[in-house]
């Protein structure tokens, strides 16, 4: 038997070897995971059919999504925090039962105030899943074998939103929105129910609960006013044109007071929420920049080519989710491909490797135009995450490097949170960007659009001499032509717009291959030390 299948026995302080193979531990915190990211964007498909059955306008509708990203991003700093303070298994089996608990309520809500309601509780129990399965992995696998139970990590939290439109189009437009949240309910009880069985807390873990803790129940109230407040600018700054709206401006102010009120209370606290000192470390400080990166494109980018394909090209939710399946179909394939890789050479070489390739990926998909076929958008979305992999495993085994094992908890709560932020942060700047150029391609294309361009005025006359053809009057056909130009230089200005975005994007993780090298790769005495903790 290997050490890999030591499992401490929770009433005593011995060891106990018992036969479980670290997978099947993988495969059972990640299926909870995958669940809570799956239904994520899973309910974003289905805000349009929400807003109908309850009565609620579109503008009201998004709250159900804001309510539960607003939750989750409190939770996912303290989550490290709260592993240790109740207990690795019983936090994480809390977390799965609140999440399962209000997918059941969010199914059988009467109204949208008590679907807000429900939301922000499915968000505090989804909110804590990533990181503590995170960590979970990295305590269950040896140093040596870490970045292949991190591959399966990565098929949740990267192949869950790929396929989550596509699955959310399918339910909602054959079912009902309702069964988007009651799918929840079997998987949480599975998960529940195997977790209690196959996942047990290490012994230092066991023995730091039962050490005295002192909360920082200021640092608690910094994260939730910090976080909260950041998470909502984050989500209703574009809707409300940022800085013109008193409510952004406000909670903006009142973000960045708070969080840097934060970091100086967790940098001087004994018992920190979130221990900044980590940054001390150099792999840990470079790799959640890296996340923090990793989450603009993976996030931005999965947002891009779906408003793409509904807002320009007439797609619906489900075919635009079908453009974006392979697109995870690659992603599992490579997972393991990224796992092996990263175990056997250098890791850094493996991430410059993944960043060379996103970059390639990205510049690609900038030749994008409004004549595009589906099979060119699925090439676009294959190319563009080949390289995630290469990137996410790498990242995730070198955050532990020269961290200590109680720190583990810790390490994952920041880390995913970073990861998280910059997802937030990359869409809703990407969104700006294009709302943005969008405008300065349109006033570039309206100033060609008059009678003195002789290619603008032969395409007026032809599409005037069409309408008059229908049966139009000359009047009647020229205010229908112009009209139609006008509706092809808004497509082709927000076409540009897309593609400069992809420009920005493959610019920025191009300036980003040569900084892996910045980390430091962990000598075979801490492989070694490490594996003699599993």
């Amino acid at each position: 038997m290997t050490r890999e299948n030591e499992i401490t026995n929770l009433s005593s302080g011995a060891p106990d070897r018992v036969l479980i193979n670290p997978w099947i531990v993988a495969m059972t915190v990640t299926l909870a995971t995958f669940m809570e990211v799956l239904d994520s964007s899973i309910a974003n498909v289905a805000l349009p059919h929400i807003a109908g059955t309850l009565g609620a306008s579109p503008e009201e509708s998004t709250w159900v999504i804001t309510s539960y990203l607003v939750s989750s991003a409190v939770v996912l700093p303290i989550s490290g925090w709260l592993s240790n303070l109740v207990g690795r298994k019983r936090f994480y089996m809390s977390c799965v039962a609140i999440f399962t608990a209000s997918s059941l309520l969010c199914a059988l809500a009467p109204s949208l105030p008590m679907l807000i309601l429900f939301r922000i509780l499915q968000g505090a129990g989804g909110g804590g899943l990533q990181p503590t399965e995170q960590a979970i992995l990295a305590d269950t696998f040896s140093a040596k074998k870490r970045a292949m139970g991190f591959a399966m990590y990565g098929v949740a939290i990267l192949v869950a939103p790929a396929i989550g439109p596509t699955l959310g189009g399918w339910i909602t437009d054959n079912y009902s929105w309702h069964w988007i949240f009651l799918i929840n309910v079997p998987i949480g009880i599975l998960s529940l129910l195997l977790t209690q069985r196959i996942v047990h807390d290490p012994a230092y873990l066991r023995n730091m609960v039962k050490s005295n803790f002192r909360v920082d129940y200021a640092g608690i109230g910094l994260i939730v006013v910090g976080v909260g407040f950041l998470q909502y600018v984050l989500d209703k700054g574009q809707e409300n044109d940022w800085f013109s709206s008193n409510a952004i401006v406000v909670s903006l102010i009142i973000a960045i007071f708070a969080l840097v009120l934060l970091v100086v209370r967790e940098l001087t606290h004994e018992n920190p929420i979130m221990d900044l000192r980590l940054l001390s470390k150099r792999n840990f400080a470079t790799a959640i920049t890296f996340s923090f990166v990793l989450g603009m494109v993976l996030n931005g980018s999965t947002v891009l080519l779906p408003q793409f394909l509904q807002n320009d090209l007439g797609y619906t939710a489900q075919q635009a989710g079908m453009a974006l399946s392979p697109g995870a179909i690659v992603l599992i394939f490579m997972m393991p491909i990224a796992g092996v890789l990263a175990s056997k050479f250098d890791p850094r070489v493996i991430i410059a490797t993944g960043f060379a390739l996103t970059a390639f990926g990205l510049f690609h998909a900038s030749s994008i135009h409004s004549g595009v076929s589906f099979e060119t958008m699925v090439s676009y979305r294959v190319i563009q995450v080949i390289g995630i992999p290469l990137i996410f495993i790498p990242i995730s085994t070198l955050n532990y490097v020269g961290v200590p094992r109680d720190k583990f908890n810790q390490v994952s709560g920041i880390s995913n949170f970073v990861r998280n932020l910059g997802g937030g942060i990359g869409i809703s700047l990407l969104n700006n960007f294009i709302a943005r150029q969008g405008q300065v391609h349109r006033n570039a294309l309206t100033a060609h659009t008059n009678h003195a361009n002789p290619f603008f005025e032969q395409q007026l006359q032809g599409m005037m001499q069409n309408f008059i053809a229908m049966g139009a009057s000359k009047a009647e056909a020229s205010h229908r032509a112009l009209a139609q130009l006008s509706a092809q230089v808004d497509l082709q200005s927000n076409v540009l717009s897309f593609a400069s975005s992809f420009w920005v994007l493959g610019f920025l993780v191009l300036f980003l291959i040569p900084l892996p090298f910045l980390m430091r790769r962990p000598s075979p005495a801490e492989v070694k030390e490490t594996a003699a903790m599993h």
